[in-house]
């Protein structure tokens, strides 16, 4: 036709067409193109291989829609066996997807919302081990606990172990006081730390979650059970979170981290940066939210145990070891998501990283190795002594040290070298222990004290709190934020 609309010759326009003139013709006649005389077929081409059994397998498709193709085939050859074969199993599959979309049940319509500014934060857990993050070269599995504002797609994050209350009321708080500004509504799913309470079984607000939401002034509402669409918003947003987060591990070039804390403050620095990208919708919602003016929430737990003979206590099924000079001792523990502290009286004694799981120890070597070493029998069936071989190198100097020097003998010397790291530098004691193993010494106590010089042990530097004036701040505020505040 194109080719018509040039110079009018059929001939002409049908070869360089590539079709018969006679072809040629007819389309002229017609006024169409090729696909719109394409007639839809009507008429089986072939014979229906399941006509023979269709009528019984709509009847149970009908009484129970939830039957799958597969399972409904499965059960077809054996009960017809020779009858069918494998091979089958595509087309009865489009003939059970064909039926349901006929004659099959309604199905669920889910209906978009519009978000109104400022009314609502939703908050969500998602596991986050995929992004294969280690801290000082080991494998940190965690979740993320998930924060996310509906209308703008604001949203800050804190590193946790589990979806506890703990966790929750630690990454609620965070965001909200990131934010300052306190929304109507906390939404979530029904998770074990804000629905379910523990000690009876049934659905419900926990006392400990409405006290966090009574606390900032905001009414909890939570989704439908299993209807986790409800809390769309976040969940798609877990996606989006950890595809940014992986692209920029990536552009970093190293998935290891310090510590627990430079990791959760890298994962904030990309929210703040994304964050920034929607601030024309974040300003927006700012507008409409309370100002917050609550401090921050105690976001942990408190308990009080006695500090039992083996200089341990023992937290959520876990033990932990503590300074002997606090045996027969009352202490308050404070429990964190991520970590605990030792109080006594009103002094902080400790901090610990918390244990994730039940039934396991830590066991730090500082806190034992005085009494170890004035009862060195103890050390051979010691029920925790794999916490006491610090590295590889100090596994395998106590095996050079047994196999040179006996078991009693070598047990002693492997004590005194703990004794030493623990008094003085634990790295100068591993690099010296390094490098004898690598010349095929036999690392003793005497050879390492040699090695690193016959003074005293480096001892770790004390670090005291500088004295602050408070009212040097007030010299620092001018009189205008004075009265903006």
């Amino acid at each position: 036709m194109e080719e018509m609309t040039k110079h009018g010759e059929v001939g002409l326009a049908s070869m360089r067409a590539g079709i018969d003139r006679g072809t040629g013709r007819k389309y002229l006649r017609l006024r169409k193109l090729p696909s719109e005389l394409q007639r839809p077929r009507t008429w089986r081409t072939r014979a229906d291989p399941f006509a023979e059994d269709w009528a019984e397998i709509e009847a149970r498709l009908t009484e129970a829609p939830e039957l799958e193709g597969l399972a409904l085939f499965e059960d077809l050859l054996n009960r017809r066996p020779g009858r069918y074969q494998e091979g089958q199993i595509r087309t009865f599959q489009r003939r059970v997807k064909d039926w349901r979309a006929r004659s099959g049940p309604e199905k669920e319509v889910f209906f978009p919302q519009n978000h109104r500014p400022g009314e609502a934060l939703q908050t969500d857990f998602t596991h986050a081990s995929e992004l294969g993050v280690t801290l000082q070269g080991q494998p940190f599995p965690h979740l993320l606990c998930h924060v996310v504002a509906p209308y703008s797609n604001w949203q800050w994050a804190t590193a946790c172990h589990s979806e506890s209350m703990l966790a929750l009321r630690r990454g609620v708080q965070a965001a909200l006081f990131q934010l300052g500004r306190v929304p109507e509504f906390h939404q979530t799913d029904n998770s074990t730390a804000a629905t379910h309470d523990l000690a009876t079984g049934k659905r419900g607000f926990n006392e400990a979650y409405l006290a966090l939401m009574r606390y900032f002034g905001m009414t909890p509402r939570t989704t439908g059970i299993g209807e986790k669409e409800q809390n769309g918003d976040v969940e798609s947003a877990n996606g989006a979170l950890k595809r940014r987060l992986k692209q920029h591990l990536l552009l970093r070039g190293s998935r290891d981290f310090e510590c627990v804390d430079a990791y959760e403050a890298w994962v904030q620095e990309v929210c703040a940066r994304a964050n920034e990208r929607r601030r024309v919708k974040v300003a927006a919602e700012l507008a409409v939210m309370r100002h917050l003016s609550a401090r921050a929430f105690p976001d942990y737990d408190e308990v009080v145990v006695r500090v039992s003979q083996e200089s341990a206590i023992r937290i959520k099924r876990n033990s932990y070891s503590v300074p002997t000079r606090l045996i027969g001792e009352q202490v308050r523990v404070r429990v964190f998501e991520l970590h605990l502290e030792v109080w006594y009286g009103q002094q902080h004694v400790l901090r610990l990283d918390r244990l994730l799981g039940e039934h396991r120890h830590h066991i730090d070597y500082r806190h034992v190795i005085h009494s170890m070493l004035r009862k060195p029998g103890a050390f051979a069936r010691y029920r925790h002594r794999e916490d006491l071989f610090l590295s590889l190198t100090w596994r395998k100097t106590y095996e050079v040290l047994v196999e040179q020097e006996g078991n009693r003998r070598g047990e002693v010397s492997y004590l005194r070298l703990l004794y030493r790291a623990a008094m003085g530098m634990e790295v100068e004691v591993e690099a010296a222990l390094t490098l004898l193993l690598d010349a095929d010494e036999v690392p003793t106590p005497e050879r390492v004290k040699a090695l690193l010089g016959d003074s005293e042990p480096t001892k770790a530097p004390e670090m005291t709190a500088p004295s602050v004036d408070l009212h040097e701040y007030d010299g620092l505020m001018g009189s205008g934020l004075q009265e903006a505040i």
